[in-house]
């Protein structure tokens, strides 16, 4: 594939008004897993925030996570029970979330396939046995927040990505005459018609920049090219990605590490990463991207599974300087 896509101008109207979701259906399905398996830790990537509109995690350990599928809207919910996985889905999209279910929460990975060479990251594995890389099969769901997540704070990502998904998604299809699941206010995100609507005084007011909200728009205009990255190989998925002028290595790894359970997809340009991964491998707080590659080096083709096991072993360096400031651009 060679030059850049050819994107159709998407009509110029008036983002339609999203009416709240009838109460749907249900489908059900029970998987086991082949072996340990932690719930939070292997969806938790799901997660952007706090109130993340399109995810919850409810206090007796069971997700919930609004999607948009290739066959329409779908909620579904999932628990662990007695080494079994019990799921419920609803709306349109809930035959294909429940076919893949398996795949979601990491059938399709190989744990095994990593090798530790620090006692660290040997230590950590033993640790966490039941974690394994989800795998979405959908691009654009982690896409956009990734985007969001480019150069500004965390809060203000996860703000602009509540208000966005809260104004222009739809209510999330599920037991909407149950007060419990109402009470989780549950969204799923707009289609690619719909965030190409959304006006620029809107992106404004969620702190979005021109910048990354350009860089949104001329994705979704190529969203379904994007979306067949989900079933490339990661090479030829992180070209595919950065053929969009604002998608680059940082954005395409963080998207591909969910749409695609890619172990080896290391996430390049963080802030932070590259002196987190210094200081656990070689007392380097200091280190750079250069230098966390090298470190990582051994790991190749499990670089991505590294660095979460490296983050969940609470081996990190203590702050030395503020945080990045926020900017509010919507009280410019």
């Amino acid at each position: 594939m060679a030059g850049r896509f050819a994107p159709r101008s998407a009509p110029r109207a008036a983002v339609p008004h999203q009416a709240a979701a009838p109460a749907a259906h249900a489908l059900t399905r029970e998987w086991t897993p082949p072996g340990p398996f932690d719930l939070r830790l292997v969806v938790g990537p799901l997660r952007r925030g706090p109130a993340d509109p399109t995810y919850r995690l409810t206090g007796d350990g069971t997700a919930w996570r609004a999607s948009r599928t290739p066959a329409g809207p779908g909620t579904l919910r999932i628990t662990a029970r007695g080494g079994r996985i019990e799921a419920t889905a609803w709306g349109p999209g809930a035959p294909w979330l429940l076919d893949r279910l398996p795949t979601l929460l990491g059938a399709t990975d190989d744990p095994d396939a990593f090798r530790p060479r620090h006692r660290l990251l040997a230590l950590t594995r033993h640790s966490r046995p039941g974690l394994r890389l989800l795998r979405t099969g959908l691009v654009m769901e982690s896409l956009i927040p990734s985007v969001l997540e480019q150069k500004v704070t965390t809060d203000e990502a996860y703000r602009a990505w509540r208000l966005l998904v809260r104004k222009h998604g739809t209510p999330a299809p599920g037991p909407t005459d149950h007060a419990a699941f109402t009470a989780l206010g549950l969204h799923v995100m707009p289609d690619a018609r719909t965030w190409s609507l959304i006006p620029s005084w809107e992106w404004h007011r969620a702190g979005v920049d021109a910048k990354r909200a350009g860089t949104i728009l001329r994705a979704v205009r190529v969203a379904r090219r994007l979306e067949e990255a989900a079933a490339m190989e990661l090479p030829e998925a992180m070209a595919r990605l950065e053929l969009i002028p604002g998608i680059g290595p940082w954005t395409a790894a963080e998207t591909l590490q969910r749409s695609n359970g890619a172990p080896d997809a290391v996430t390049v340009g963080d802030f932070h990463l590259p002196g987190i991964v210094g200081h656990a491998l070689a007392g380097n707080r200091d280190a750079d991207d250069e230098e966390m590659l090298a470190l990582l080096a051994p790991y190749e083709g499990q670089r991505h599974r590294a660095t979460r096991l490296i983050l969940l072993s609470g081996h990190t360096p203590a702050r030395r300087a503020p945080r990045m400031t926020r900017g509010d651009i919507a009280r410019l």
